[in-house]
C-alpha cells in the first residue's frame, strides 16, 4: 500500500475512515499501462475492506471520480421506476452527505407510492392511514412509514436541527423495506396462494 491517505465513507464500517491507496501494477502489459492511473484502488485503514475509483486525469469538479466498487444496492425490478427514481435521488443525496435532502427524498417517495397505491387521500398522514385502513400495510409497517413521514417532514420544513446522517441512513434502509413489501413480497405472497389453491382443487 503506497503513503497516499483519503478520507472517504467506507460502506462496510458505515462511518468516514482513512483509506490508502493500493498501487495497481501493470507488469509490463501495454493494454493496463494507458489505464492503469485513471482506476484507484483505495483500502479501508479501520476494516481493511476496499473500494475500487475511476478519477481519469482530466476529471474536474463536475465530473469528479466515481465510486465503481462497491455498488449501491439496486432496487428490487418490480419496484415501479418512477417510485426508484425518488429512491435513487434520496441514495444520491446521502452519498453526497445530504442528508435532509435524503430524507425529503424518502418522503417523496412515499407520497409516490400512496398515489401508485390508488389512494384518495392528499394528505400523507391520511394516504399512509388508508393503505392500513385498506390491508396493504399493517401495523409496524404503518409504524414505519409514519416515522419516515415525520422525518420528512423535519427536513422539508426549516428548524434549527438538521436531519443527522444515522437518522438518514436508517430512512433509507425503512423505506426500502417498506417499498419491498408493497411490491415485492405481496406479490410473491399471493402468488405463493393462488398455486396452493390450484394443487389443493
Amino acid at each position: 500500500m503506497s503513503q497516499a491517505m483519503r478520507l472517504l465513507e467506507c460502506p462496510q464500517c458505515e462511518q468516514m475512515s482513512l483509506f490508502g491507496e493500493w498501487v495497481i501494477e501493470s507488469d509490463g502489459r501495454p493494454d493496463l499501462d494507458d489505464c492503469r492511473d485513471d482506476f484507484k484502488l483505495w483500502g479501508c485503514l479501520a476494516c481493511g475492506k476496499p473500494q475500487l475509483w475511476y478519477e481519469p486525469e482530466d476529471s474536474d469538479e463536475s465530473s469528479g471520480p466515481q465510486r465503481l466498487w462497491p455498488q449501491v444496492a439496486a432496487l428490487a425490478p418490480g419496484i415501479p421506476s418512477s417510485i426508484a427514481r425518488e429512491m435513487v435521488e434520496a441514495h444520491a443525496c446521502f452519498d453526497a452527505k445530504l442528508y435532509t435532502a435524503a430524507a425529503v427524498m424518502v418522503r417523496r417517495t412515499l407520497e409516490g407510492m400512496c398515489i401508485e397505491q390508488g389512494t384518495q387521500k392528499k394528505v400523507l398522514f391520511q394516504a399512509l392511514q388508508e393503505l392500513r385502513d385498506s390491508g396493504k400495510i399493517e401495523g409496524r409497517l404503518f409504524d414505519w412509514a409514519q416515522a419516515l413521514r415525520v422525518l420528512g417532514n423535519q427536513g422539508a420544513h426549516f428548524s434549527e436541527e438538521s436531519v443527522r446522517r444515522e437518522d438518514a441512513a436508517d430512512a433509507l434502509s425503512l423505506a426500502e423495506a417498506l417499498l419491498n413489501y408493497i411490491y415485492i413480497f405481496t406479490a410473491k405472497y399471493e402468488d405463493f396462494q393462488k398455486r396452493r389453491q390450484g394443487s389443493v382443487n
